[in-house]
């Protein structure tokens, strides 16, 4: 083996194991991150008539907005035996950034707008309930 070979095959063992200690390092931040996700569910009440209006708001306008904010839109649902209701989860790397993330998604002016449009002909929501919640350990979702 000539030196210069074996200059070459150190120089790319070096590499390949400072990019396995990055590869590592990355799956240990990721496991650190799912450890402190969180998850929101929402569930907001209409005024009679005005699912269809809340389902066009979030369809065209809201999710959009969650993301930008750093939300997760996890799913949106409509109770089959509650009228005038929509479920959904969002999800979080911790607590903080939901805070922060909401914080940002009520000042942002393109919401403001939005939001604004959609009651031309009135208030949509009655209420809204959140519930922060934590996945198990043995939970399909983290």
């Amino acid at each position: 083996m000539t030196q210069k070979f074996a200059a070459a095959v150190v120089a790319i063992a070096l590499m390949a194991a400072a990019l396995f200690a990055g590869g590592l390092a990355t799956m240990q931040e990721a496991h650190a991150q799912a450890a402190n996700r969180v998850f929101e569910m929402r569930t907001y009440f209409t005024h009679d008539g005005k699912l269809d209006d809340l389902q066009a708001r979030f369809r065209n306008h809201t999710t959009k907005f969650f993301e930008k904010h750093g939300m997760t839109n996890v799913g949106y649902w409509v109770p089959r035996d509650q009228p005038n209701t929509l479920v959904y989860i969002l999800a979080y790397p911790s607590k903080d950034a939901a805070t922060k993330a909401w914080d940002g998604f009520r000042k942002d002016e393109g919401w403001i707008a939005a939001r604004t449009a959609s009651e031309a002909n009135g208030p949509i929501v009655v209420k809204v309930v959140s519930v922060f919640m934590d996945p198990t350990n043995f939970s399909g979702i983290k």
